[in-house]
């Protein structure tokens, strides 16, 4: 019986091993393509191991295009937006899991019934809105709607806090603290891990953004390194090897916060109650 077991397991461990060297195949091309001349991309069949490996493509991706400034301001950009989307979901979050306020759960369903409504028939009021606000050209419209909360990271987060035992906050208030304080001092820190979650959702979501930097920047100087890896394209031809560099620079800073709040990741996703 345990020898069935033991080969049960190994055959599973075969199959994810397996299957994580197929999902890892298109970043091997990518990062293949990066380090190759270009006259080795078309090469049939094709050639997995670049000989010579161009490492000066990374270098090329850097001095050709203001890619140090777009970085900074992808990085701008992300900070703010995670900064406001754990600010604003957290406090909204909080009040949803510990006040009892009239018609408190209607007021969630309805937050839960934005999340139906297709992100694509906002953008065409979102822009006349920004624009008669003259946010146009600006970092303004990518970073300020975060500052209002997001439907389900106010979900996750919610969860969570209906994970801990108010005793610990009446506690709290007993010694003095107030609201502000308690939710400072004794909630937040048990609730790292579904904050990490939420973080690492938010800066995925800001740091790969194409859309809305296209919709609204229209100087080069402003752009995102989503926009700016485009200007490796044209309509004659695409120089596959630099554009394959400058898309493993702007992922590595993703899988990097991945790997590194992994851990949390799991966790938090894990305890908020939510399936996959």
């Amino acid at each position: 019986m345990k020898k069935n077991k033991k080969w049960v397991e190994v055959l599973i461990y075969l199959i994810l091993t397996l299957g994580s060297v197929i999902t890892m195949i298109p970043f091997f091309w990518m990062l293949s393509t990066a380090l190759k001349e270009e006259w080795q991309i078309q090469k049939w069949p094709p050639q997995w191991i670049p000989n010579p490996a161009r490492w000066d493509n990374f270098l090329i991706v850097f001095s050709q295009l203001p890619f140090g400034s777009w970085f900074m301001n992808t990085l701008f950009i992300t900070a703010v937006t995670m900064a406001g989307t754990l600010l604003s979901s957290t406090m909204v979050a909080y009040g949803f899991a510990r006040y009892r306020a009239p018609a408190r759960q209607f007021w969630f369903i309805s937050m839960l019934a934005t999340m139906m409504i297709p992100w694509t028939v906002m953008i065409i009021p979102q822009f006349f809105l920004f624009k008669s606000l003259g946010w146009i050209n600006t970092f303004l419209p990518l970073m300020v709607p975060s500052f209002f909360g997001t439907a389900f990271y106010i979900f996750l987060l919610r969860q969570f806090f209906l994970t801990i035992p108010i005793d610990m906050e009446e506690a709290a208030k007993i010694d003095g603290a107030g609201t502000i304080k308690v939710l400072m001092y004794v909630l937040l820190p048990m609730v790292v891990p579904v904050l990490i979650t939420v973080g690492i959702f938010q800066f995925n979501s800001a740091w790969n953004d194409f859309l809305h930097p296209l919709i609204y920047l229209n100087r080069s100087e402003l752009y995102t390194l989503s926009l700016g890896i485009n200007f490796f394209k044209s309509d004659k031809e695409v120089q596959w090897n630099l554009l394959m560099a400058a898309s493993i620079v702007t992922l590595l800073p993703s899988l990097v916060l991945f790997f590194v709040g992994q851990k949390y990741f799991v966790q938090g996703v894990a305890m908020s109650g939510v399936k996959g």
